[in-house]
């Protein structure tokens, strides 16, 4: 067992747990860490774990927000079913059509060609530009949708064509989420919460298509890898959802918008001197 390996992996959990749910940028958080720090693995490997990482994430939703997405209760006083979550799930998988009509079919093209540390630092100023702007735009305006049963099917489309964004690395997948709710007029603390139920099937998804791609055959030392990255993005993302909801409970989005351009302009320099 390569003791080194696993700590890269619980490290690549740190990184995926935190920067997930913050807008970010996940996928782009990860492929910047490995040009510094790279996994002994194979090419197919990397970019299967890139997206498998995920589930250690998305469990951590499931986990919290349980009572708010399991549509049955079993209790004696209550209806076996309730509607209100099946209907929010039904604007779920409206939000999702655009992403498997347009982002699956490129998958694979859109990975070769922008994997790479030049687009995830220009997707990570453009978009930081976007929230700073977005926010001051925000500053007196009065939000429309402040419950997630106030989300209509359109505005759920609107959101998931805004999804469809983050196939580009830097984006961030939760950002866009964001940045689409909020120009719909939802309120800062439903569109994140809308922004997790809809990584459910989405990272399932993902995460299920990438194991298919890669046949699901793996040595001990790949599949020690695996655990440790997605048991620590777990355990990790429990406290960045914790943190963000309560944070955007007080403050906007702009510090994120900020950390994004200072962090996009030193990606740009750092390569551009030394690369």
């Amino acid at each position: 067992m390569d003791w080194i390996e696993l700590l890269k992996a619980a490290f690549l959990g740190v990184v995926e747990g935190i920067t997930e749910w913050l807008p970010i940028s996940s996928t782009g958080h990860m492929i910047l860490v490995d040009e510094f720090m790279k996994l002994n693995v194979s090419e197919n490997f990397w970019n299967m774990f890139l997206v498998v990482i995920q589930l250690g994430a998305i469990m951590a939703v499931v986990v919290i927000y349980w009572k708010q997405i399991f549509p049955f209760s079993f209790k004696k006083n209550e209806p076996l079913i309730k509607k209100d979550i099946f209907v929010m799930w039904f604007k779920v998988l409206v939000a999702i059509i655009p992403t498997m009509i347009i982002a699956l079919p490129f998958d694979d093209l859109i990975e070769a060609t922008f994997n790479n540390y030049v687009v995830v630092a220009v997707a990570l100023i453009v978009y930081g530009v976007i929230f700073i702007v977005m926010e001051n735009h925000n500053k007196h305006r009065k939000f429309t949708i402040n419950d997630i049963s106030q989300i209509t099917y359109k505005t759920a489309l609107f959101i998931g064509i805004f999804q469809v964004l983050a196939v580009i690395p830097g984006t961030s997948r939760s950002g866009s989420t964001i940045i689409g709710a909020m120009l719909m007029g939802t309120s800062r603390t439903v569109a994140a919460e809308f922004t997790f139920y809809l990584a459910i099937p989405v990272m399932f998804g993902a995460s299920l298509l990438k194991l298919v791609k890669f046949g699901f055959v793996f040595t001990q030392m790949e599949i020690a890898i695996m655990v440790v990255g997605m048991a620590v993005a777990f355990l990790v993302s429990c406290a960045a959802i914790k943190f963000l909801m309560s944070y955007i409970k007080k403050y906007d989005f702009k510090a994120f918008g900020y950390y994004r351009i200072v962090l996009g302009i030193l990606v740009l320099g750092y390569f551009w001197l030394f690369a």
